[in-house]
């Protein structure tokens, strides 16, 4: 996050600490904060051209989304992933998922295809220019969007626990690199037909596939 190329936040787009926890968001998403680097309140203010308060506040919400990692008189710094927390995350996806997909097909009509269908087309334009954060965040949407057509509210609960942690797995531990981003769009285009199919052994195998990084409807 090089000083000369971050222009400061603006007066009247939403409160600051908001504003500041979107900028840091999508540098450590880009890369452009590594995971372990410390994050320096006053350094982050002077270069955003905002005081230590809202850059605080961000830095506490990225903690609680598992992007950040906050040790008292240490500081702060970009969240490490490791081997075995991405896997357990994984498993716990998959279950989630797989679950998601039966209730959804249960409750899957004309509103929730195209709610799920102007996901996939958001996510589409993110990855015709090439922004990966975008189409991340795209790609959450669209699972998330999948729990609530289900309309389980415990699912729900659970899904928005792991939520942030799913965040941090994918963008830390496996990103998507920019020659994946148009194929991203296409799995998702294919886990839509496949819920409007109706078959719900078909969908939850599907999603659980797609959970477990073997991407497609057919393990591709």
């Amino acid at each position: 996050m090089p000083a000369d190329a971050t222009p400061p936040v603006q007066a009247g787009s939403g409160l600051l600490s908001e504003q500041v926890h979107r900028r840091l968001r999508a540098s450590i998403v880009a890369g452009e904060l590594a995971a372990g680097e410390r994050l320096v309140e006053s350094e982050i203010a002077r270069r955003l051209g905002v005081s230590q308060a809202p850059v605080r506040e961000a830095i506490r919400q990225l903690h609680h989304e598992g992007l950040v990692n906050s040790v008292a008189r240490r500081g702060s710094t970009v969240a490490e992933i490791s081997a075995d927390d991405a896997r357990a995350a994984r498993r716990v996806r998959v279950a989630l998922e797989e679950l998601a997909a039966r209730e959804a097909v249960a409750a899957f009509g004309p509103a929730a295809r195209d709610r799920l269908t102007a996901v996939v087309a958001a996510m589409d334009r993110a990855a015709r220019r090439d922004d990966p954060v975008a189409v991340r965040e795209a790609d959450l949407a669209f699972h998330r969007s999948v729990v609530e057509i289900g309309g389980n509210p415990f699912l729900l609960r659970a899904w928005s626990q792991l939520e942030s942690s799913l965040y941090v797995l994918q963008v830390l531990g496996d990103p998507f690199s920019v020659g994946r981003l148009e194929a991203a769009v296409g799995w998702h285009e294919e886990l839509v037909e496949v819920l409007a199919a109706g078959d719900a052994d078909a969908a939850a195998a599907a999603f659980g596939r797609h959970a477990d990084g073997r991407v497609g409807v057919a393990g591709a």
